[in-house]
């Protein structure tokens, strides 16, 4: 791909001053609607800060790719702009980057899986190369910098690990892939291959990202493998390939940090001797994954799938509820047919009809792949006509997905019936069976337990509040987005889908906890935090506002011991007031903004308390993280002295 034809030396900047990173981001727009690449800067500026608050767009190396898919840009395109003083206060997956370098992506809606993808990959695949990117960075014009988007010599970008294979005595493969499928999992990619080139090993990737699997392992390098690493956040598609390697799991975001060091562990279990015969045809049940990791990962992969419906549904629903009481306009939100209730009805049966159906498709999918999709989803709807909810669509969602991979392991698509089998056998069979099982057999007795459930929140009161609160605040605290927030955030979405809407309101309100904690304690014990540290506490209160508990993650990398505790204190604390005070909330927001749609009190009491409740917490944890900070300060102090 020539990137020179998406770009232009109008659209590129050297040397620039800024302060921020909405700053940048603004200019960059500026300069493609100036070029005539947008219909309106302002939606395509809210389709990139959209993006934003879904992972960071910092990398390491002093790169930043800010990018959004919008109707509102014209044609692909993407602009870019070096800083002559790198800033290191934008969000990257390396919590030390100080960014240098960025490129923002303008993609057309239509074009989402395809020009982005491609775009992004290639971007990321050259800018791995270190020689290629400072070439970029030390360019002191833009047409210099627009003539090394596309090296003369084919040797100024980086080759692939197949290219550079027959110079290597082993064969490491490896899976990379992370909930969104773009950015992460190609970044990872080059990561792993770079590493294995610095040390003599063929290190092959197969990127399981949004446009499907890239790269895909051939029964070959399958053969000759030695090891296999899996780099995801997401379940790996068709693991059984692998089942004959010796294996290393770890998260996607960890081979930017120490790639090395993983390949170095594959290497060393490669020579433990586990290694197994290779066979074309292994059967999936050989696979080593383990039970209880295969149902976290469906889980996860199921919760990844249904986030975008639970925000679009709730957001929709939140609206016109603010419209309705706004504008005194209840009336026409109760009338059938007007366009209150239309959107009111749209927003309600993307939470209340579709999410159960796409939880359980996709914990299926995560099982059995795609044949289990059909199933899946007939599972959902099972659980949504016999009233068993949430728990009922990720039983379902389970049971699809081995009965499809039982299913797939004894009727196998081979010969002329192939197809049949395929696209006919697997989903029809799979959905009368599943189907009939949720509605026949498990139906009542699941929706039993449900009710049991419902009936055993609603009646939580006193101590019991106080304890769930708390639980759910330590929960959600712990490891600000990881599983164990994420568990908290699938018990609170299904005790909301239930009925119960306590625990979503203590989940909303913990969720501001961290933030405000850190900005809290940057400010007041300045002293005891580095620069880094203070210009990060700064603008963490603002995410905090918005529900995002990711802003303080850097802390927690850097010393999990102490701010672990800190922010679960405060957090817990938080979630038993607002569990204690019944403080409720029906539609999935995000901080500040599910102010307006508190339920349980009065508007302004049950704000107060809400909102009170995650100021107390976060002022305990502020509390804690300085006293914590000064006293390991005051060690290092007295070990640097007696060393002395």
């Amino acid at each position: 791909m020539l990137l020179q034809k998406l770009t232009s030396p109008d659209l590129i900047s050297t040397q620039q001053a800024f302060h921020s990173k909405d700053e940048i981001i603004q200019y960059l727009i500026d300069r493609l609607d100036e070029q005539g690449k947008l219909h309106s800067k302002e939606e395509f500026y809210q389709a990139v800060m959209d993006r934003e608050t879904l992972s960071p767009t910092g990398f390491e190396g002093g790169l930043a790719i800010p990018h959004g898919k919008s109707t509102a840009v014209k044609e692909a395109a993407f602009a870019v702009v070096t800083l002559d003083k790198p800033l290191h206060t934008w969000e990257s997956i390396d919590p030390a980057n100080e960014v240098k370098l960025v490129f923002l992506l303008a993609i057309p809606e239509n074009e989402a899986g395809s020009t982005h993808l491609s775009l992004l990959a290639e971007l990321v695949t050259r800018l791995s190369n270190e020689n290629y990117k400072n070439q970029l960075l030390h360019s002191t014009s833009n047409q210099e910098l627009f003539q090394n988007l596309d090296p003369q010599k084919e040797t100024e970008v980086p080759r692939t690990a197949d290219q550079q294979g027959q110079s290597l005595n082993k064969t490491i493969l490896a899976i990379t892939a992370c909930p969104a499928g773009i950015a992460h999992t190609y970044m990872a990619a080059e990561a792993l291959i770079k590493a294995g080139n610095e040390l003599g090993v063929n290190v092959i990737v197969e990127k399981q990202g949004a446009n499907g699997i890239d790269g895909r392992h051939t029964n070959a390098q399958l053969q000759q493998a030695h090891a296999v690493i899996f780099a995801t956040d997401v379940a790996v598609k068709d693991e059984k390939r692998y089942s004959h390697l010796p294996k290393v799991k770890t998260s996607v975001a960890a081979p930017l940090k120490k790639a090395k060091d993983i390949v170095n562990q594959a290497l060393a279990k490669s020579e433990s001797g586990n290694r197994k015969k290779f066979s074309p045809e292994i059967e999936e049940n050989d696979s080593g994954k383990g039970f209880k990791t295969e149902i976290k990962d469906s889980i996860l992969t199921g919760i990844s799938y249904i986030i975008p419906i639970i925000v679009a549904g709730g957001m929709t629903l939140a609206a016109a509820v603010l419209f309705s009481q706004a504008f005194d306009l209840q009336g026409l939100f109760n009338q059938e047919g007007s366009w209150l209730w239309l959107l009111r009805q749209l927003g309600g049966t993307l939470l209340g009809t579709l999410m159960v159906p796409i939880l359980a498709a996709y914990m299926a999918y995560s099982i059995a792949d795609k044949p289990a999709l059909g199933p899946g989803f007939a599972a959902g709807v099972a659980a949504n006509l016999i009233g068993s909810g949430f728990l009922g669509g990720m039983l379902g969602g389970i049971l699809a997905g081995y009965f499809l991979k039982f299913l797939k392991n004894t009727v196998k698509p081979k010969g002329t019936f192939a197809g049949f089998i395929s696209f006919w056998l697997y989903p029809v069979v799979g959905t009368l069976v599943v189907g009939s099982i949720m509605l026949f057999v498990i139906g009542k007795p699941l929706a039993f337990v449900n009710e049991g459930l419902i009936d055993w929140l609603k009646g939580m009161s006193g101590t019991n509040a106080l304890i769930m609160g708390a639980i759910i605040g330590a929960m959600v605290s712990f490891d600000l987005g990881g599983p164990v927030n994420k568990a908290a955030y699938t018990f609170c979405i299904g005790a909301m889908a239930s009925g119960n809407i306590v625990p979503y309101a203590t989940f909303a309100s913990v969720k501001m906890v961290s933030a405000f904690s850190v900005t809290g304690a940057t400010i007041i014990g300045k002293k005891h935090f580095t620069k880094a540290e203070q210009e990060i506490g700064k603008q963490t209160w603002l995410l905090g506002l918005a529900g995002i508990t990711e802003g303080a993650i850097p802390f927690m990398i850097n010393d999990p011991l102490r701010v672990i505790p800190s922010l679960i204190t405060g957090s817990a604390i938080t979630g038993a007031i607002v569990s204690y005070f019944h403080i409720g909330l029906n539609v999935p927001g995000a901080g500040i903004f599910s102010l307006a749609l508190l339920k349980g009190h009065s508007f302004l009491i049950a704000g107060c308390i809400w909102f009170g409740a995650a100021l107390i917490g976060g002022a305990i944890s502020m509390v804690l993280l300085i006293a914590t900070r000064q006293r390991k300060n005051r060690k290092e102090k007295q070990a640097s002295q007696a060393a002395a």
